[in-house]
């Protein structure tokens, strides 16, 4: 069974519950309760997707996602414009809508900017072409007034540290953690979600590889080599007796978090890391990002490199290094290589031309050599008959 650390389907079956038992979202008009209800549990069932859209039904994480800012976009709207239905949006206000939050003008309630109004968009676009759908099959066509909203984003930021830190914060950590940032660095593994499914039956070769599962990845299971942290991993597994069934690092990730933003304030301070964010919001998907910037450069293929962190598309490995910690590593010796390939290649070239004059003049001996024998048969025969 796959450990879900954020309690998505519990979330969802709960909230599911009650609408179904109040029979209304609460807080919002019956128009966009009744609309919201229909999307979301259209997303449940996997029916009436967009053309353009991957079919299917939506999982947990997507349920709740979709519902929370359905219902935040409804209050909103029907507070900014007097509107008790999505149905009235016109181009003008959900362009403008959006493009407030973007500078900032639409703000949280604890005064807060939105940092990714781009996730807000997506659901609103998903939702309306929900409805364009649904109308089409009543014979209604309904206007796309989602065409012209920006979809683009800014990449967050987060915290890189090198090699030296990180064996910083190793040194000064408690060992339990000193032991999961060696392995967070190694495998590069998504945390908490694929993290804390691991299991010590998942590990081979004594402890030298390691077995992601397809089941607990988001992408697809692969099973990687240890290079760093195969000691600390076998020596933690008999620390604390653990077995084959037992998971590995059974954390609770909001508190594993927390541990890790002090420890780093104590030890790296209140700056900003290269890749934009202070040290001191270090959290564990950080160390995705920084085991990237690690393996890229020592990495021969990218496709192997891919694989290792479950990547399909090789964008994902810019995303996630922003080239960070890499180097030119050009030197005398390739050069020298350049060179001396150079060189053999003009020799080799020389070469096959003088072979090739040789061959000529072999070709024009055996020529030469055939019209003296015929001449000699001639001569021979001329001597016979005398």
């Amino acid at each position: 069974m796959k450990i879900d650390p954020y309690k998505h389907k519990q979330k969802y079956q709960s909230w599911k519950s009650k609408i179904e038992e109040l029979g209304f979202i609460e807080g919002i008009s019956k128009a966009n309760s009744d609309l919201i209800i229909n999307y979301v549990f259209d997303m449940e069932m996997g029916i009436n997707i967009s053309s353009a859209s991957v079919k299917g039904a939506r999982g947990y994480p997507r349920l709740n996602n979709i519902k929370q800012r359905m219902i935040f976009l409804s209050k909103k709207f029907e507070t900014l414009y007097n509107l008790d239905s999505l149905e009235n949006l016109t181009e003008e206000q959900i362009i403008s809508f959006f493009t407030k939050m973007r500078k900032g003008d639409i703000k949280k309630e604890d005064g807060g900017v939105y940092r990714s109004v781009v996730d807000f968009v997506k659901v609103f676009k998903s939702f309306w072409h929900w409805y364009i759908k649904i109308k089409q099959k009543d014979k209604i066509e309904i206007l796309d007034i989602t065409r012209d909203l920006d979809t683009s984003s800014s990449k967050p930021k987060w915290v890189y540290l090198d090699e030296s830190q990180i064996k910083l914060l190793t040194d000064n950590a408690k060992y339990e953690y000193k032991v999961l940032i060696w392995f967070l660095l190694d495998t590069g593994i998504r945390s908490p979600t694929e993290l804390i499914n691991i299991k010590v039956r998942d590990f081979y070769n004594d402890f030298k590889e390691l077995d992601i599962r397809g089941e607990v990845s988001k992408t697809f299971g692969r099973r990687i080599k240890l290079m760093l942290c195969s000691s600390y991993i076998k020596e933690y597994v008999t620390r604390k007796e653990l077995s084959g069934e037992d998971y590995l690092f059974p954390i609770n990730p909001s508190k594993a978090n927390e541990y890790l933003k002090r420890l780093a304030k104590r030890m790296l301070g209140e700056e900003n890391s290269p890749a934009g964010e202070k040290y001191s919001k270090l959290t564990l998907y950080d160390f995705r990002h920084c085991s990237c910037c690690y393996w890229l450069p020592r990495y021969k293929s990218e496709s192997a490199l891919k694989y290792r962190f479950g990547w399909k598309k090789s964008d994902k490995i810019h995303y996630y290094s922003e080239l960070l910690g890499m180097r030119d590593t050009i030197n005398e010796e390739d050069m020298l290589m350049d060179v001396t390939k150079m060189e053999l290649e003009k020799k080799l070239e020389v070469t096959e031309t003088k072979n090739g004059i040789l061959q000529e003049r072999v070709d024009k001996m055996e020529d030469q050599m055939k019209d003296i024998l015929k001449v000699m048969n001639t001569m021979t025969k001329e001597v016979v008959l005398v």
